[in-house]
């Protein structure tokens, strides 16, 4: 696995130092077209990069959006997860104490409130 992983990266060098070879122009990038620019008076507004540097900030632009995105519409599965989690650990507690593992010696009214506590309480 380990030879998989080192000969991806190696392609994925490859191909990137080909991309940047292939496209080493200088390109001026502008925020606003030049016609908007000037009506606005940003006209002198912009930088000449490599296209590569263009094209590999481009790239990662969009993976930084996907990303985000991709976090944001797993917040309601990652919340459910957690009350699930959460659930377990509460039913697991009371199938010990429906057992007895809570010991001979254990007070019943702690175990009672044990039982009903709220997980936070219990992570204490």
């Amino acid at each position: 696995m380990h030879y998989l992983r080192v000969a991806f990266w190696g392609l994925v060098a490859l191909a990137l130092v080909t991309v940047g070879l292939a496209n080493r122009e200088i390109v001026t990038l502008r925020l606003l077209p030049e016609g908007l620019a000037q009506a606005v008076g940003l006209a002198g507004l912009g930088t000449s990069l490599p296209l590569f540097l263009v094209i590999l900030f481009g790239f990662t632009l969009g993976l930084l959006v996907g990303f985000v995105w991709e976090w944001i519409r797993e917040i309601p599965e990652r919340a459910a997860a957690r009350e699930r989690g959460e659930e377990i650990l509460r039913l697991r507690r009371e199938i010990a104490l429906l057992r007895g593992e809570a010991g001979p010696t254990a007070d019943p009214v702690e175990a009672a409130l044990a039982a009903t506590a709220p997980v936070a309480a219990a992570r204490r």
